[in-house]
């Protein structure tokens, strides 16, 4: 019987793979150390970008439930290198956020889109913080 975790989002059990793994843990810092509510994020959304179909690993919502970040999920062993950033980018073009989150769960990797272009901060932002456009 294949190892199973509690995804708060989704409300049901799922396969703990390891980027699943990464993905709950994400979450729970967003949650516990960012403040932002369970009903603000949604795991595995799907959108249309296109013809392309994409599926974010994690998307915040503001009040407003337009989405602010998009995080993309890696398992552990893999680098978060420019290819991956490459990924989170694309989404940008379709969900049109302020903040892209990147993490394999023993690296993140957090930008916010200033008037020019993105720039990689040092920390997650804080709920309070994510403006509504």
């Amino acid at each position: 019987m294949e190892r199973q975790i509690w995804d708060p989002l989704r409300k049901k059990s799922v396969a703990l793979t390891p980027e699943e793994e990464v993905r709950q843990w994400i979450i729970s810092v967003l949650h516990q150390e960012c403040g932002v509510p369970y009903h603000a994020m949604m795991s595995e959304t799907s959108f249309k970008y296109g013809r392309k179909t994409y599926r974010a690993d994690l998307i915040v919502w503001d009040r407003a439930l337009a989405p602010v970040v998009v995080v993309e999920c890696k398992r552990p062993e893999v680098v978060l290198d420019g290819g991956v950033l490459s990924q989170a980018l694309r989404y940008d073009l379709a969900l049109g956020v302020r903040w892209i989150i990147i993490t394999n769960g023993n690296s993140t990797a957090v930008f916010y889109k200033g008037k020019e272009a993105y720039e990689r901060i040092d920390r997650l932002p804080l709920y309070s913080e994510i403006r509504m456009r």
